[in-house]
């Protein structure tokens, strides 16, 4: 007879998602406000994301591992594909056309998940000594890192390749590398940054930077701290945040909805909304401190990383201290993908915790869980 396991609900951490629940009633808010088409197309991919969560949630991940490389290598095969059929928008080849049903997936969106993966799969075969990897281990789990990195930098798509190379690296960094690697590594990114800028980067990546640089930031940059200027403690009425309703804020569902948010809810609502990202990041922190299975290290420190990256980076775009790339406010700026994708993370995550004892994963454990 199949009957649910109570175990679960004892394992299962519920603190995470109760955090995340007001990034998503908050963020269906702004974008309901703006463009309410929008606020319905983002309920669909809340509702995708929910049936995606119970499908990985529930799937023998562990005794799955061996599928992992594979996963790994698939993702590779659709980042190839770009190159060779992909779809341009806007001077960026980062689509594959998918037949007959008139849309497109971004195959470097769903690297994420796939490398987060691999790297915990590599850990856990192979831990790293007390001193940390030395340069055999390093280059090969390197190896894995920089493949996706650089044909998502061919596409281009510089922003995304980044955040790749922050987490892998970030990853590696926390586990253990020999520090004379990273002291040889911080040499080379030295030396060879100036090479990089002439040579390596697009135009309107350079025009990004030199934007970032100047006294007085870009137009967008210049309507986004208006807006938050013009919150004040507690926020505006919505007939009254005239730089959203105007439109004179620039993409205020996506890239710039912190603005929107500092517009409408001033300094104590922008607070509050970081605070729930900072305990985010600290409970995903204390998982992976307090657990010796490497999987569940890997992959909830990068998730951590991952939020950290992409917070710090959205927030610090919208008030003049970082480059202006596309980097969405972790569940919470419009778009389906990098929901879908974090909500899949936050599933395997969910599942290496909740089924982390061995026996939960046997033939008769899984009959009674299901």
């Amino acid at each position: 007879m199949w009957r649910f396991d109570k175990r679960i609900l004892a394992q299962f951490d519920f603190f995470s998602i109760i955090l995340i629940i007001p990034l998503i009633i908050t963020s269906h808010w702004l974008i309901s406000e703006v463009v309410p088409a929008l606020a319905q197309k983002q309920t669909t991919y809340v509702g995708v994301a929910f049936l995606a969560f119970l499908f990985v949630f529930l799937l023998p991940i562990r005794r799955m591992s061996w599928l992992i490389p594979l996963i790994y290598w698939a993702n590779i095969g659709l980042l190839l594909a770009v190159e060779f059929f992909g779809h341009a928008r806007l001077g960026a080849q980062r689509w594959i056309d998918i037949p007959f049903i008139n849309a497109t997936i971004q195959p470097s969106e769903f690297v994420k998940p796939a490398l987060i993966l691999m790297l915990a799969y590599l850990i856990h075969k192979n831990p790293p000594p007390l001193q940390g990897y030395r340069i055999a281990d390093f280059l090969k789990i390197s190896f894995y890192i920089l493949l996706p990195f650089i044909l998502i930098v061919k596409e281009p798509d510089l922003g995304t390749a980044l955040v790749l190379l922050l987490i892998g690296y970030g990853v590696l960094f926390y586990i253990g590398v020999h520090w004379k690697i990273w002291a040889t590594i911080l040499a080379a990114i030295l030396l060879l940054s100036p090479l990089v800028y002439k040579f390596a980067l697009h135009d309107y990546q350079k025009v990004r930077i030199n934007d970032f640089l100047s006294e007085k930031p870009s137009y967008h940059v210049q309507q986004s701290i208006i807006a938050i200027g013009s919150g004040g403690l507690t926020g505006k009425s919505k007939e009254d945040a005239t730089q959203t309703q105007m439109r004179f804020l620039p993409i205020a569902t996506s890239d710039f909805i912190f603005a929107f948010l500092v517009e409408r809810s001033g300094f104590l609502g922008a607070l509050a909304i970081i605070l729930v990202y900072v305990m985010l990041i600290l409970h995903l922190m204390s998982l992976s401190i307090y657990n010796n299975d490497y999987y569940i290290k890997v992959v909830t420190i990068s998730i951590s990383f991952m939020i950290f990256i992409y917070m710090g980076v959205n927030i610090s775009m919208t008030i003049g201290y970082a480059p202006v790339v596309g980097v969405p406010l972790p569940m919470f700026s419009y778009g389906g993908s990098s929901f879908i994708n974090f909500i899949i993370l936050f599933a395997i995550m969910q599942n290496l915790v909740t089924f982390r004892y061995k026996d939960m994963y046997d033939i008769r454990g899984t009959k009674s869980f299901l």
